[in-house]
């Protein structure tokens, strides 16, 4: 084997900062970690919908064998996409293998040189790794700060201008003022992306996401839903015109050169779809338990989020990491969220509730932090 001791250097600087990473099993904790938000994993409703071991479902091929472009594409994968289309309220949307993929392939490809691309200061890593393999230039606004946003808009001089956000903040679960970034990008042309990864499934009257809940579908130039948080499976749409959808089609290297989703997969995510509108007794539920916390004090700094996604401030790797372990042993999966995923000084507990925990969880949960 080849020598590989250069690649210590960079891990010895994790491990003094308390930042090193190690994969983990389940062990049987109760689940504040997942972001199965209404139990659609946990308690196997997609499997339930297919029936026992599938009966009466005709098995479907785990391979695509080959990209869409090439031998990969099929007639589930399209007609889901259609299917998906229609229930968020958009003219056309494109399948990707992932939320990563779909991010990096929309932001890579569609802003150009001498164009501009404004984005929130806490958006998620692939919506930054995007930008960084776009020829265009991108500014961040302090975060949900329309003020800041609206001097970025004021001052970008270029043929087109971009301003992306997440609806619900994957580390902070708070919500983007989409209706003031709306009035924003109507004023200076701009064309507003929306990643509803944390929202899918979650936020709406069937779950369509914090876009639709706001009646503000029609004000974006694109919209990206993942299938791996609420919907309880695998992939990622991108919604938007059918122009959208050509262009990625002929320029999106992420959705162009990777192996497409197999059948298996596609059904998984219509069914899921199916399912959705018929969660909301598990949407309430989750509300319920997320007011419960809310209302109920601890000893702790926490971020104020009306979503399943709940942070508690614990600066310092060390001390954050400390708290974590001290709640694992407990039997509480909560994991820590450490400097450098987020800024120094702000490290975290990321407490996500579902529908399946119970009052009792998280008041023994909110007991803990009192002390």
């Amino acid at each position: 084997m080849q020598n590989d001791s250069f690649l210590n250097r960079k891990l010895t600087e994790r491990r003094e900062n308390a930042a090193f990473r190690q994969l983990r099993l389940p062990e049987g904790k109760v689940d504040f970690c997942s972001n199965d938000y209404l139990g659609v994993v946990r308690d196997g409703l997609l499997e339930r919908g297919f029936g026992p071991a599938g009966e009466g479902m005709a098995p479907l091929a785990h391979g695509s064998g080959g990209s869409r472009l090439l031998a990969g594409n099929y007639s589930l994968v399209e007609e889901t996409e259609r299917q998906l289309a229609v229930f968020h309220s958009a003219p056309a949307g494109l399948i990707y293998n992932s939320g990563y993929d779909a991010n990096v392939g929309v932001l890579s490809c569609i802003p150009q040189r001498g164009d501009v691309v404004l984005y929130d200061a806490l958006s998620h890593a692939s919506i930054r790794d995007g930008m960084r393999l776009s020829f265009a230039q991108s500014f961040g606004f302090a975060h949900n700060d329309c003020g800041e946003l609206e001097k970025r808009l004021a001052a970008a001089a270029a043929p087109n201008i971009f301003v992306v956000t997440e609806s619900v903040f994957s580390m902070d679960g708070d919500e983007a003022p989409l209706a003031a970034m709306v009035a924003l990008c109507r004023r200076y042309d701009a064309h507003l992306i929306v990643d509803e990864a944390h929202a899918t499934g979650v936020i709406g009257e069937k779950g369509e996401g914090l876009v639709q809940a706001l009646g503000l579908q029609d004000e974006c130039f694109a919209r990206i839903h993942t299938f791996g948080k609420a919907v309880g499976c695998h992939g990622a749409i991108v919604l938007g015109s059918p122009l959208l959808r050509d262009y990625l089609i002929n320029f999106s290297r992420s959705f162009i050169y990777t192996t497409a989703l197999p059948p298996a997969s596609v059904r998984a995510i219509a069914a899921a779809y199916t399912l959705l509108p018929e969660l909301q007794a598990q949407r309430e539920q989750l509300q319920r338990l997320i007011d419960r916390w809310r209302d109920t004090a601890i000893g702790y700094e926490r971020l104020d989020s009306r979503t399943p996604i709940q942070v508690v401030i614990v600066p310092g790797n060390n001390a954050a990491r400390a708290l974590a372990d001290r709640l694992q042993a407990a039997g509480l999966d909560i994991r820590p969220i450490l400097y450098p995923t987020v800024p120094k000084g702000s490290e975290r507990l990321r407490i996500v509730l579902h529908s399946f925990n119970t009052e009792e969880e998280v008041d023994r949960l909110t007991g803990l932090l009192k002390k």
